[in-house]
C-alpha cells in the first residue's frame, strides 16, 4: 500500500522514472547531485515507489530523539562525521551479512558545492564486490534517472570519470557544476 501511495505522490507532483533498478542482489546507488533537502524527500518517496528496500547513511544528528526512530525505520544508519571511523569497512560488513543489502549514498557528502566528491562509495563497491548504480534527481525534467549497474574496473580514474559524466547531464534543485575527478594525493590504489 505504501508503494502505491508513493507512486501516486510522485505522479501528482509530476515526477517520473527513467530506467529501473534490480530488486534482487546487492548494489550501491550513488544519488546526486545533492543540492537541497528536497533530494532526500524525493529519494525516500522514489525508493518506496520502486518497492526496493534500500538503506542509507545519514548524519548522526538525524538519529537522535525525537525523530531518530523515524530515520531508522526508513532504513537509515547514523554516521558521526566528527569521528575518524572506517565507514568503508562498516558498510562492507552490511553487504557481507546480507546478500540482498542495498545502499544509497550522496557522493558529495553535503548539500554545499564541493570541488571533489568523496570516493567512499567507490571503495565500498570494490571491497564488497557490488555494482554501482548512478541515480540522478533531475529537477529540470522532474525525472529520477536510474542508470544501468556498473561494475568497477582496475581503473578507478576511468570509472569515476564515467560516473561524473552521467551526473553532468542531471540538473539538481540548485544547479551546480559537477567536479572533474582528481585523485587525492593520499588515495590508495586498488
Amino acid at each position: 500500500m505504501f508503494r502505491k501511495i508513493s507512486l501516486s505522490l510522485l505522479t501528482i507532483c509530476g515526477w517520473q522514472f527513467e530506467g529501473s533498478a534490480p530488486h534482487d542482489g546487492q548494489f550501491i546507488m550513488v544519488v546526486g547531485p545533492h543540492t537541497s533537502n528536497w533530494d532526500f524527500i524525493i529519494g525516500i518517496i522514489a525508493r518506496s515507489a520502486l518497492g526496493i528496500n534500500i538503506h542509507f547513511l545519514g548524519k548522526h544528528q538525524l538519529f537522535i530523539p525525537p525523530w531518530g526512530w523515524f530515520f531508522k525505520w526508513l532504513g537509515g544508519s547514523p554516521v558521526d562525521r566528527r569521528k575518524n571511523n572506517n565507514m568503508v569497512d562498516a558498510a562492507v560488513q552490511h553487504f557481507e551479512a546480507d546478500n540482498q543489502y542495498k545502499l544509497a549514498l550522496a557522493p558529495e557528502g553535503t548539500r554545499s558545492a564541493v570541488t571533489r566528491w568523496k570516493t567512499g562509495f567507490y571503495h565500498i563497491a570494490v571491497k564488497a564486490k557490488v555494482p554501482i548504480i548512478t541515480v540522478g534527481l533531475d529537477f529540470s525534467r522532474k525525472s529520477i534517472v536510474l542508470n544501468k549497474p556498473m561494475d568497477t574496473s582496475d581503473d578507478m580514474s576511468a570509472d569515476m570519470n564515467q560516473i561524473l559524466d552521467f551526473f553532468r547531464g542531471i540538473t539538481g534543485h540548485h544547479p551546480k557544476v559537477i567536479p572533474d575527478y582528481q585523485p587525492s594525493k593520499t588515495q590508495k590504489p586498488n
